[in-house]
């Protein structure tokens, strides 16, 4: 089969490798949707510590069940089948530790990941090991949710993760600091979801903005390229500042604007993690003490995160459909890395099997 291989950083290769076997306690699926983020751009040019080559990457991943092992449904006390259409959590809990048992599965200390120990979805087959299996992670998709939507429930189920440590109220005033595909998955979700009041986004791209706001309608956009962002956001709040702000873009700057613009009793997410060599940023404490903010960190999601990303876009609530722009065929996947580091499009889904494609192994 057809699969794109990490090696080295920027050594990425699309090659023939052979299609794997599905063992007793494993699924195996015809890959439909591969969708793409920042992070695959960063482990394309900078691998990560916990992807060891060679790996299939790709962790954005709906499909269609090929195979179920002979083990699978009394080990797991699931019913799946050949012909099941299903997405699949990334990032994977242990189930076991401190963290899992308390209901924290979303920051495991035991975490692994599709993508990085297992091999992912920028193939045209993949193996669901049993560590998914184990954590129910793998989700049937709803009848009237495609492949390429269901692909998107991952990075929308680390952002429900985030919005919920928030407490986002009705009419609360949200910031979400960058226009990408994520940003926008947080607007929509504030809106949907939480019912919030007006949302302004912050870039520093005027294109990418003018593209996410052609889709999302913020209230307002913001280009911290040329304009006071902290200074914007008092003026639009009557100087009060943001009750909730966002910051889903790895940019120092925009964490320490986030302290600075929080109302009193408002609630920041530091959402996008920072260069590891230059991780750190400068808060005036007395800001944070004084008016009472409430600082969280949000790292990735948990099964039921994704479970409860289907649903929003089963029921309408938070449409992901129109935020993919780019679908890019297998044999093209390289170009999608330049599409999301260029930030051409919202979403870019990769597909290995397009959906009337027959299934067969």
């Amino acid at each position: 089969m057809k699969a794109l291989r990490f090696y080295a950083p920027e050594d990425v290769r699309l090659e023939d490798v052979p299609e794997p076997t599905c063992g007793p306690d494993e699924v195996k699926l015809r890959v439909r949707n591969c969708s793409t983020c920042g992070t695959d751009v960063k482990i394309f040019y900078n691998g990560h510590q916990n992807l060891t080559p060679p790996r299939i990457i790709g962790h954005e991943v709906a499909g269609e069940i090929v195979e179920v092992g002979a083990d699978v449904n009394t080990t797991y006390g699931s019913n799946w089948q050949i012909g099941d259409r299903v997405q699949v959590i990334a990032a994977v809990p242990c189930g076991e530790c401190h963290e899992c048992k308390k209901g924290w599965m979303a920051v495991c200390e035991n975490q692994t990941s599709v993508g990085y120990q297992y091999d992912g979805g920028f193939a045209e087959y993949m193996i669901v090991p049993r560590q998914v299996l184990k954590v129910d992670g793998l989700n049937r998709i709803p009848d009237n949710v495609g492949y390429d939507e269901a692909s998107a429930a991952e990075p929308f189920a680390c952002a429900i993760n985030a919005q919920e440590l928030l407490g986002i109220e009705e009419g609360d005033t949200v910031v979400v600091f960058g226009a990408g595909p994520i940003g926008c998955m947080h607007i929509r979700i504030a809106r949907g979801v939480h019912r919030c009041g007006p949302v302004y986004l912050v870039d520093v791209n005027e294109g990418r903005l003018q593209m996410s706001a052609d889709a999302v309608s913020p209230d307002e956009i913001i280009n911290g390229a040329g304009v006071d962002v902290v200074e914007r956001v008092m003026e639009l709040t009557g100087g009060r500042g943001a009750d909730v702000v966002i910051t889903a873009t790895a940019a120092n700057v925009a964490q320490e604007q986030a302290l600075a613009m929080a109302a009193r009793n408002g609630r920041i997410s530091f959402f996008g993690g920072l260069p590891k060599t230059d991780p750190t940023i400068t808060c005036d404490s007395n800001v944070v003490h004084y008016r009472q903010l409430h600082i969280h960190g949000a790292n990735g999601s948990a099964p039921e995160h994704n479970k409860r990303a289907l649903e929003y876009i089963s029921t309408g609530q938070v449409p992901v459909k129109d935020l993919i722009t780019r679908h890019i065929p297998l044999e093209n996947v390289l170009d999608a890395f330049q599409i999301v580091k260029q930030g051409e499009a919202i979403k870019v889904t990769v597909e290995p099997a397009p959906a009337d494609v027959a299934v067969g192994v």
